[in-house]
Formats: structure tokens, sequence, C-alpha cells
């Protein structure tokens, strides 16, 4: 899904912003990031192979007649639950419970908590995320895969033949036909790529 990005408190057109990247693969409705805070956070969600789908601002809370809306609600196998990003106009003191009323987990999350490797490498492949393999080059590699067990990834993109080969492979990773390490260095000819299982 591809959207621009607005600030919840604009109010006009002027006040519009664009986060980046902009494509994003397990988002539902209307894609709108407050900062990049939340872009980056979203960029996490998308190449967490737990995550099911994510909404921006789409659940409320309210308390005497205040109403907050948390960046994203979060759905996994097993759990739905609220996420935010920790700013200096911190969420107001009763949002933890009242998520909790609602049967949420709620989780805030601090820039400093986000895993710089996997979060570039998230962005790299999110840059392609409006992509989609070709059949005959996604049938190639499983294929591969199968025989091989892992390629590097200098070895798979040779594979490709009717799609761009980094946007083939970025795309097989983010649609989860295919498994590389996002977290101990950022992805290049050496990574190693496997075919996901389960």
């Amino acid at each position: 899904m591809m959207s621009i990005s607005l600030s919840r408190s604009a109010a006009h057109p002027s006040s519009i912003q664009i986060f980046y990247p902009l494509s994003t693969v397990r988002s539902t409705g209307p894609v709108l990031f407050r900062d990049q805070l939340a872009r980056d956070i979203a960029c996490l969600l998308d190449v967490d192979d737990d995550i099911l789908c994510w909404s921006c601002c789409s659940f409320s809370l309210s308390h005497t007649g205040q109403i907050y809306k948390p960046d994203f609600l979060v759905k996994r196998a097993d759990l739905t639950f609220l996420v935010d990003g920790v700013r200096d106009d911190a969420a107001p003191a009763w949002v933890r419970s009242k998520a909790k009323e609602a049967g949420l987990t709620y989780e805030a999350v601090n820039v400093s908590a986000l895993p710089p490797i996997r979060l570039k490498n998230a962005k790299d492949l999110l840059r392609y995320a409006r992509y989609e393999a070709a059949l005959s080059d996604r049938i190639r590699l499983l294929a591969a895969l199968d025989e091989c067990s892992s390629l590097t990834v200098a070895e798979a993109l040779i594979i490709f033949r009717e799609t761009k080969p980094i946007a083939g492979l970025a795309s097989m990773v983010l649609h989860r036909f295919i498994t590389m390490d996002l977290d101990d260095s950022l992805i290049g000819p050496e990574s190693v790529v496997r075919r996901k299982r389960g």
C-alpha cells in the first residue's frame, strides 16, 4: 500500500508531510504517520514475521471526554495490541489502563530502542514493496533453494530473468517466500537467502 503521510495534527494541506519509504506491505486502511518515528516503527512491523497486519491511528481510547489514538493497532495470530512511539508530548497517563480495559496490551517504543541495522535493512527492502516477482522467477529461486538449502544474495540475483533482480528478491523477502537475517549486518552480496518454512 502507498499513501501520502499526514501529521495527525494536520489541519490544512500545508501540513502534509511525507515520510520515507513510501510503500508498506502489511498495512490496512489509510496510512497516516504522525512523524518519522511512527514511519520507522511501521518499517519494523512490515518485516516482523509474526505480524499479520497493522493499521495507523485506527483505534481510539477515551477518558473523561478525552480521546487518544495510539500510532498502531497491530495483529498477530495470537494477540492484538497497540504500539505507540514515545515522544516529548507523551501519551496521556490513562492510556495504558484504558487499553487494558479494552483487552489490549499497550507498548510504548522509544527511538533509542529501534534496532539500527534491522531498520536500515527494512527501509532498503521496502523501497521495492510495490514490485512483485514474476511467477517464473519465483519458481526458479524456490526450486534452487530446495536443491541447495541456501544461496548468497549474489547467487540468488543471477536467477532472476523477468523481474529486476534486486526488486524481485526484496519482494520475495517482504512477501515471506524467502528469508534473510536482517539483524546482524546490512544486506550485501554475501547475505544468506533461505526458503521460508512454516
